[in-house]
């Protein structure tokens, strides 16, 4: 029996011909193995990114055919992205996976030394999770959680939500450009301790939270919701923000919920979230947008967080472990 030869490479224009094969066999399972919430890029797309230097891609290359690939990002933030790997079959994977992840350590050794790099292992991947810990990766679990419209319990649960008795001086109000500065700097406060401030280190700065911001409000992470976004005035000052985005199809995303620290203990993000999905739940029984769901995630040790999410009428979908190792340099 001959014995399989590997051999690791960046993709390159000689191997685009061969690689689609692969490709393609990740894609028809990015939903159901890996947990897409729409399709990938098709092949010309992918190809065109890797082109174009937004994402890099290293192939495995079994006997001349590849057989695994890892793509990764690193100029669209402060972090190194670790975006996906991928083996055609389970044959030999953890070799594969392996020989992936140390050529990919060898290409980004001297971004490491200022970059951290962020590995969402979704789906089939966390099966690699013991494996990439060998190399210094460390762990924070992650929950999905979603609010199904035309559920009727969800809805009987967001309905019949026991929200605080607001005090006198606040207001809820829709989000609008004005509140951009507000946001960052409060967003920025809110985060800059927390365990997202880790893999992501964009909330550890002023400069990182305006890029994430942006993100948002220019409609980079899907189509911005301002209506649904909802800001709570204190005094007219805004003290507390909950995002709102459709992030493809009929799939709708709260990517953030912040309040000032020094409105916290009030039960305020309830009333900031239960805003934003009921006008979300709205919007779709008029039929004025068409939405399947909301979703968020968050910490599987956030106790409270899940709790104020639970009350809302969203229920815990999967978990996986985001991994993320740290910068090479000393502290």
């Amino acid at each position: 029996m001959t014995e399989n030869s590997y051999e690791v490479e960046i993709l390159n224009d000689q191997t685009f011909r061969i690689f689609k094969g692969i490709y393609n066999d990740f894609r028809s399972k990015a939903i159901s193995e890996y947990k897409f919430e729409l399709e990938p890029l098709d092949y010309e797309g992918f190809i065109n990114a890797v082109e174009q230097g937004y994402l890099k891609c290293i192939v495995l290359k079994e006997n001349n055919i590849p057989t695994a690939f890892l793509v990764y990002a690193n100029s669209v933030s402060e972090a190194i992205e670790l975006n996906m790997i991928h083996c055609l079959g389970t044959e030999d994977e953890t070799t594969k996976q392996k020989l992936l992840i140390e050529k990919f350590l060898e290409l980004t050794d001297a971004e490491r030394q200022n970059k951290v790099v962020s590995y969402p292992m979704i789906g089939h991947q966390s099966v690699f999770t013991a494996d990439i810990a060998r190399y210094g990766f460390k762990f924070i679990g992650l929950a999905v959680l979603r609010f199904v419209m035309g559920n009727a319990s969800s809805e009987r649960i967001l309905e019949n939500m026991k929200l605080p008795e607001k005090e006198e001086g606040y207001k809820l109000v829709c989000y609008n450009d004005e509140f951009k500065n507000d946001a960052i700097k409060l967003v920025h406060e809110a985060f800059k301790d927390t365990q997202d401030a880790i893999y992501d280190t964009r909330y550890k700065s002023i400069e990182g939270v305006t890029d994430i911001i942006n993100k948002i409000t220019e409609n980079i992470y899907g189509d911005f919701l301002p209506e649904a976004t909802s800001v709570l005035l204190y005094n007219e000052k805004p003290c507390g923000f909950a995002f709102a985005n459709i992030t493809g199809g009929k799939i709708a995303n709260i990517p953030l919920v912040a309040i000032d620290k020094n409105h916290r203990g009030k039960g305020l993000s309830s009333v900031l979230l239960n805003r934003t999905v009921k006008i979300m739940v709205d919007w779709t029984k008029l039929r004025r947008k068409e939405l399947s769901e909301v979703n968020v995630t968050t910490e599987t040790n956030n106790y409270k967080a899940l709790k104020m999410y639970r009350k809302t009428g969203f229920r815990e979908d999967y978990c996986y472990p985001q991994a993320y190792l740290l910068p090479k340099r000393k502290k």
